[in-house]
């Protein structure tokens, strides 16, 4: 499963998302990566999220496989659109 998403944040995707993103994401057992420009990072790094440098505007992929994978997806699109992160 995947699911496409734009930033909104007016800084980008930086530390206080991505901790609360991985944060999110870490309940689960499902696979979650996030790929942006051309690069996939496993979502559960905070590290990984942050190598990333997403800016506002940028076009961001969630993928995620496993057992609780629409689980996740839900969850993560939940937090992203409420918080203003990501829509």
């Amino acid at each position: 499963m995947e699911k496409t998403f734009t930033v909104i944040e007016s800084v980008g995707i930086h530390a206080r998302p991505a901790t609360m993103i991985v944060q999110t994401v870490s309940n689960f057992q499902a696979d979650i990566n996030l790929e942006y420009n051309g690069k996939t990072v496993n979502l559960k790094s905070i590290m990984g999220v942050m190598s990333l440098g997403i800016p506002r505007d940028a076009v961001i992929k969630i993928s995620a496989k496993g057992s609780d994978a629409s689980d996740a997806l839900a969850s993560l699109e939940q937090v992203l659109t409420s918080e203003g992160i990501a829509k």
